[in-house]
């Protein structure tokens, strides 16, 4: 081995060692190792920072800015609704959100189909009250293993299928993967749903709901009914089952601006009514999408836009010497003074028997607010009030919702059939989503884990290094000699594992781009047909479950999901072991040697 070589290999062996440790933040660890890679010489000066502007790590920016939009246009709640159940056992939400996932990912790039489906998750599993953590890397594992079924599912299938047409005459079409890539799916979302989950890490005290910044759990608002809404002519009661599944509690009725005494539970829903809830912020919202109400009454429509690109949700607690105490929000003229609207108010222990506007406030109160966009602090300063951390709440803008998914679709279409370049594709949704007002413009940098984009902006330039310095390459050659005189699904083994190792520390196309033109000469040495060498290839590269580098997608939920570096291997080992089980035989039966 040459002297890069050696200190390539060292960088890595370092890296990982103390990735698995935990001590040091992975992105400390990983920028670390590329600073040491510049000074030794083993990564070129120019070179150095050229994985901040790859594809991979702009394809995993660009889709936690467009899962922002599509949360923040309602396409996520529309689609939890329709799809998602918080009361199905874990077992059965895994199943049916991973059946999901993998379908999804057979058709469109596997890092898309993530996006789409993680705000949901999370959303489900904070209505549920479990640890995300618990189903997140599930989906990713299932969405990954999805991508292998057609051509256009992952980026490797499309490489191996370019290389099989460049060396060999003709390259694979698009459903050549399935009949391999479809059991090896099917045997891995059984192994996620029924016993890999299982095998994640949990932290104590750690749930979805657990958040220390969440000051207050319920604000009681009123949800007003507008003309033309469905639940016009329904009982009360008949939309209680909605609001339990949105974690909202109805307490009853506002007609003619008088709050009617009791429950309500029987009086029949009218236009122009406003109904009484408690719920947490985001629930509240959710409640209010499910049911197309609105926060907002006649008189205070005329002082501000509630929705769209130019408000934001704040929480403010209410000290003695506030300028509101013994004020109501409608007598202090905070909607015409400040555009500015009370959307729910919290006094603990206490119930509000009046309109939530004209309830006059006391110190201690918790006031939601939405406000224009930057001027929260202004507001809150002129109100005499102390905002609470930020939460990152949001109202939802109904009204943008198929907009946003018919952006979203097109852009995941044309990209998927070759048309346009998926990071430009996703550069273009963005931009769409911030012209349309879907996402405000300060919004953009706020939802990107930047821990995550350095951990790949570093971790890129030294695997490429290793590649330049003939890293790769020796271990190919090694291979090879290792295997001769090996029987052929011995052989397809060791290809496979060594490729998924190789995974596991690169890009998954790069290893693609390595490993399938050794895949073919080893089925030149053999004599054999090189096509199930092409799809062991396939099935290796695609299937990088130990480390959160491997994949987009396993880089995508790190962050979301609060997962440490060494909690993958714990459920992605058995799983790799198991996809090697299954694809070998599957190869041998599909394309005979």
């Amino acid at each position: 081995m040459s002297s890069e070589q050696i200190i390539l290999f060292a960088l890595f062996a370092a890296v990982f060692a103390l990735f698995l440790w935990g001590r040091f933040r992975y992105d400390l660890v990983a920028f670390a190792a590329l600073m040491a890679g510049v000074v030794l010489g083993v990564v070129p000066t120019e070179d150095a920072f050229s994985g901040f502007g790859h594809p991979a790590t702009l394809v995993v920016a660009l889709v936690l800015v467009v899962s922002a939009g599509l949360v923040r246009s309602g396409a996520v709640s529309l689609i939890a609704r329709t799809l998602v159940d918080p009361d199905r056992s874990l077992n059965t939400h895994i199943t049916f959100m991973g059946t999901i996932g993998g379908v999804l990912s057979a058709f469109m790039n596997n890092v898309a189909a993530l996006a789409l489906l993680m705000p949901i998750d999370i959303q489900t599993a904070k209505k549920a009250g479990r640890a995300v953590r618990l189903s997140l890397m599930p989906l990713s594992f299932c969405t990954i293993l999805g991508g292998m079924v057609t051509m256009i599912g992952t980026p490797p299938n499309i490489v191996i299928a370019t290389i099989r047409r460049d060396q060999l005459g003709e390259g694979f079409k698009m459903f050549d993967f399935a009949p391999v890539g479809a059991v090896t799916a099917l045997a891995g979302l059984v192994f996620v749903a029924v016993i890999g989950w299982r095998l994640i890490p949990t932290r104590e005290g750690e749930g979805a709901l657990a958040d220390t910044r969440q000051a207050v759990k319920d604000y009681t608002a009123e949800l007003l009914v507008p003309e033309g809404a469905e639940i016009i002519g329904k009982r009360l009661s008949e939309i209680y089952e909605t609001a339990e599944k949105n974690d909202a509690a109805i307490m009853g009725l506002v007609r003619d601006g008088k709050r009617r005494y009791g429950a309500q539970r029987n009086t029949v829903i009218a236009a122009g009514d406003a109904i009484v809830i408690e719920a947490p912020p985001e629930a509240l919202d959710e409640f209010r999408t499910a049911l197309s109400l609105q926060f907002v009454d006649n008189v205070d429509q005329k002082h501000l836009e509630l929705e769209g690109s130019g408000q934001t949700v704040i929480e403010v607690v209410v000290p003695e010497s506030a300028r509101i105490v013994g004020k109501s929000a409608r007598s202090i003229g905070l909607a015409w003074r400040h555009r500015t609207l009370l959307l729910g108010m919290s006094r603990e222990g206490q119930p509000i028997t009046k309109e939530v506007r004209k309830t006059i406030v006391k110190p201690g109160d918790i006031l939601l607010l939405l406000a224009p966009e930057g001027e929260a602090d202004e507001v809150s300063d002129w109100m005499g009030t102390l905002p609470l951390a930020d939460r990152g709440l949001a109202v939802t803008d109904t009204s943008k919702v198929w907009i946003a998914i018919g952006i979203f679709a097109a852009a995941v279409a044309i990209a998927s059939f070759g048309l346009l370049y998926l990071p430009v594709a996703l550069g273009l949704v963005v931009i769409a989503y911030v012209l349309s007002g879907i996402l405000p413009l300060s919004d953009i940098y706020s939802h990107i884990e930047w821990p995550v984009i350095v951990l790949l902006g570093s971790m890129i330039p030294l695997g490429a290094a290793l590649d330049a310095a003939g890293g790769t390459a020796l271990i190919a050659g090694a291979l090879v000699s290792l295997t001769e005189g090996w029987p052929a699904w011995a052989v397809l083994t060791v290809l496979m594992v060594v490729t998924m190792t190789l995974s596991d520390v690169l890009n998954n196309t790069a290893t693609a781009i390595v490993a399938a033109p050794v895949g073919i000469q080893m089925a030149n040495t053999l004599g054999v047909n090189p096509d199930p060498f092409l799809m062991a290839v396939a099935v290796a590269a695609s299937c990088a479950f130990l480390t959160p580098i491997g994949h987009k997608n396993n880089t995508l939920i790190l962050g979301p999901g609060g997962y440490a570096f060494g909690d993958y291997w714990r459920m992605g080992l058995p799983l790799e072991v198991i996809v090697i089980a299954v694809s070998i035989p599957s190869i041998l039966v599909f394309w005979p040697l």
